[in-house]
């Protein structure tokens, strides 16, 4: 049996689906039919602990997929519900799977990576219920589960040993294994696996952008969409094992035996040790993060934002972007991982020139010139939306346009009670647009002064412009391709419209020196 195996109308039994290690069973539903909690990997503990996933075994019977599986351990965040009933286990290699109920028996696929700073967040997280986004573009869904924050992201390989090795980028390793599993069932589900798309965002779109620059991708995705992707915000080695110091010091293990009893530590103190870390490395380093993906010189030979400038990356379409106001989340939450004060911003230039010597950098007065008409108040979350996130989406959409269509993205959008906290369209705020799940519960302050309507209208016109990208490659609806001449720009607003060179003035400011840590 292969396929769908349809016993009954409207009846769970109508979502059983026989995969390559078995049968599970998911839910219909009035407008989609959906599997949760789908094992793609062997469970990633014990021996396992910081080593590349082995792809799930075989399974007898019928597995149940009508729940999420177990998001990733990590502290929780008040700003980020991880879903109803979550848990929390270092068993958490899920995927979930949303066919639109009719239509033809060969969908385009979106692949989901799911942000958090590379530290918080998980597939199950209500804002990517994707009923409306695969329903309305007749489109198979695919959510993800990785591992985040040291489980995900520390590099202990310098602290490998003949008896316990250690793996390095754990987290891309596990998604391209999910890749690997779309690849190889999701015909299953009605989708077709030679047109996948690969998108996520924030934390998500930054590795949606490093699988742009690995090799070993090549082959599991046709398309790819970075929303906010930090681009830049990734290091090398030496950063890396200076990361992996700072948490063993923060988990109290000697360095000198610390291969012997890193995989015997409770999970509750590696996340622990991972949160100390994951606040003191931007407050004292301002510009960079704990974790994220590294330049390992094996899975990703170089740096993603290197190769993307320089149009070397997977010759696939892509939509690239970022919002208005991205900086003013980091604000509003408190977090310390965008510098906005002037010497946290001097600091991270001083130490950025330092990282890249003989570089031909801008000057502080060059950058400062595309903030004269902004106030005072508000120079610093500029410019550290520029640095973060706006620079790196134009130094990637223009290097890449010249191997692939790639379409570049503001998203403006906002309502007047966002503006009146001081968020405007902030860092995630596309996203309920992206996924059509408008006002989750009454502490959503959105629409709470107005703008619903255009809200939906919005949405609408995103939900239609990414599934169309996912179906064909290219987001139609008069969006026209970014190119080093045009430079078209979509601004995503209550009526949206194309800019041409809608950052000349950052371009000019800023130069075209490709800043970044190495």
């Amino acid at each position: 049996m292969s396929g769908h195996e349809t016993t009954g109308t409207g009846t769970a039994a109508e979502a059983v689906v026989r995969i390559r290690t078995g049968a599970v069973r998911g839910v219909t539903g009035e407008r989609a039919s959906v599997w949760k909690g789908i094992r793609y990997a062997q469970p990633p503990i014990g021996a396992r602990r910081w080593r590349a996933p082995v792809a799930a075994e075989s399974w007898e019977g019928v597995a149940d997929a009508t729940a999420f599986g177990a998001a990733a351990p990590q502290q929780l965040n008040p700003g980020i519900s991880l879903g109803h009933d979550a848990e929390l286990d270092e068993d958490c290699l899920f995927l979930n799977v949303w066919r639109p109920n009719g239509g033809d028996t060969s969908k385009p696929v979106m692949v989901w990576i799911h942000g958090g700073a590379y530290t918080y967040g998980a597939a199950s997280q209500p804002l990517f219920d994707a009923v409306e986004l695969a329903a309305t573009g007749d489109t198979v869904v695919v959510t993800i589960n990785y591992r985040i924050g040291a489980l995900g992201f520390l590099d202990l390989s310098s602290f490998s040993t003949a008896e316990q090795p250690f793996d390095s980028n754990l987290a891309l390793r596990d998604v391209l294994l999910a890749l690997e599993w779309v690849r190889d069932n999701v015909a299953a589900f009605g989708g077709d696996p030679s047109r996948v798309t690969v998108f996520g965002e924030s934390a998500g779109a930054g590795l949606v952008t490093t699988l742009l620059a690995t090799p070993a991708a090549s082959g599991l995705f046709q398309a790819a969409i970075a929303e906010s992707s930090p681009a830049s915000s990734m290091y090398g080695p030496a950063r890396a094992r200076a990361v992996a110091d700072r948490f063993l010091a923060a988990a109290g293990v000697d360095p000198a035996g610390a291969a012997a009893v890193l995989r015997r530590l409770p999970v509750a103190r590696i996340v622990d040790a991972a949160a100390a870390v994951y606040n003191d490395v931007p407050s004292s380093i301002p510009g960079t993060l704990a974790f994220a993906p590294i330049v390992d010189g094996d899975l990703v030979p170089e740096h993603p934002i290197t190769v993307l400038s320089e149009g070397r990356g997977l010759p696939v379409p892509l939509i690239i972007g970022t919002n208005h106001d991205e900086a003013t989340l980091f604000t509003y939450m408190k977090s310390p991982l965008i510098p906005i004060t002037r010497d946290a911003i001097e600091r991270m230039f001083a130490l950025m020139l330092e990282d890249n010597p003989g570089l031909e950098a801008p000057s502080r007065d060059q950058v400062l010139s595309a903030y004269r008409r902004v106030r005072a108040k508000a120079r610093g979350l500029d410019i550290a939306t520029d640095i973060g996130f706006r620079m790196p989406a134009i130094w990637a959409a223009s290097g890449h346009a010249r191997v692939a269509p790639t379409y570049l993205y503001r998203f403006d959008f906002t309502t007047l009670a966002l503006r009146l906290v001081g968020l405007g369209a902030a860092h995630g705020t596309e996203l309920p647009y992206v996924w059509g799940v408008l006002g989750l519960g009454p502490k959503d302050p959105t629409f709470k002064l107005g703008g619903r309507r255009a809200g939906e209208a919005l949405s609408a016109r995103m939900i239609h412009r990414w599934t169309s990208f996912a179906r064909t490659g290219v987001p139609g609806d008069g969006w026209p391709a970014y190119s080093d001449t045009e430079r078209a720009t979509l601004v995503i607003d209550a009526q949206d419209r194309v800019v041409p060179d809608l950052d000349a003035p950052l371009r000019t400011a800023w130069g075209d020196v490709v800043l970044s840590f190495r």
